[in-house]
């Protein structure tokens, strides 16, 4: 029985391809499946992959499509017990996904989160500081420890799969991690908190937040949209001003003028980006 199913998009990444696939063949959870997702890759992401012979690998070649668009084809054909999802720059502790599993199982769990730290540069700093096996039942509780609302990731998680069988990803977006964490968070009955496991997150100076553009500024206010719109239509009980999205920019002549940021409760006006804002509604 496959036990845990491990997602990679797989896209140009012949730097870093070896050291993840390294942390999850030698994992000490035997029982799981590794599905690398090749997005059309051009450099040697798919000869490295090749050769690797452990029978739990399975490459998947598609054309280029973006990365959620790899992540979808991934969950097509995952059959684990849980699913889980590695970005093909990172790797994990060899226990990392021993220990996930086992305290799901022993909490009967949807979601298990491990704490992650960011590689890459001079500080390697842990973002979560997770120090006990805690069980968390309601949303607000499970959006606060996983810290959601700033840290949307998926990739220190598992997921029980039938919690995600009605979700994917958005294509042909960035940032599409936000929306699909907190709408995982919802449907899952208990999240439990899995400390001393890590996840390496490695700051890749061509990644997404790096190389920023215009379609990936709009594609992080359409994020944040999409996770405001399901809060509130949800009637998450989230801290008012805890969390802004741009609802609406005005320009002329190619100059923006006005912006309205929304909230839960309350809106706000800036004009000619001036801060502090003029607060509009509440």
């Amino acid at each position: 029985m496959v036990k845990i199913s491990i997602i990679i998009p797989v896209y140009n990444c012949e730097k870093y391809l070896k050291k993840c696939l390294d942390s999850l063949i030698n994992q000490t959870l035997k029982e799981i499946e590794i599905i690398l997702v090749n997005d059309g890759s051009t450099d040697e992401s798919v000869k490295i992959a090749e050769t690797y012979t452990d029978s739990r690998i399975k490459l998947i070649n598609k054309e280029n499509g973006g990365q959620s668009s790899a992540r979808n084809r991934g969950l097509e054909i995952a059959c684990g017990e849980y699913i889980g999802f590695i970005d093909s720059d990172d790797w994990v502790d060899l226990d990392y996904f021993e220990k996930l599993y086992n305290t799901s199982v022993k909490y009967n769990a949807d979601i298990a989160m491990a704490d992650f730290i960011r590689t890459g540069t001079k500080k390697h700093k842990i973002r979560l500081n997770l120090s006990q096996e805690i069980v968390y039942e309601t949303i607000e509780d499970k959006i606060k420890v996983a810290n959601a609302l700033k840290e949307g990731c998926i990739w220190n998680k598992i997921y029980k799969k039938e919690i995600l069988d009605n979700l994917r990803f958005t294509e042909g977006m960035f940032f599409e991690d936000g929306p699909f964490t907190i709408k995982a968070l919802f449907n899952s009955d208990k999240l439990v908190t899995v400390p001393s496991t890590y996840y390496y997150y490695y700051q890749n100076p061509s990644s997404t937040v790096k190389t920023m553009d215009k379609k990936k500024r709009e594609d992080k206010q359409q994020s944040k949209r999409e996770i405001l719109d399901f809060i509130k239509s949800n009637n998450i009980k989230v801290k008012d001003k805890s969390y802004w999205a741009i609802k609406q920019k005005y320009s002329c002549f190619g100059l923006n003028y006005a912006t309205i940021y929304e909230s839960i409760q309350s809106k706000k006006l800036a004009l000619f980006g001036v801060i502090p804002l003029i607060t509009i509604g509440e």
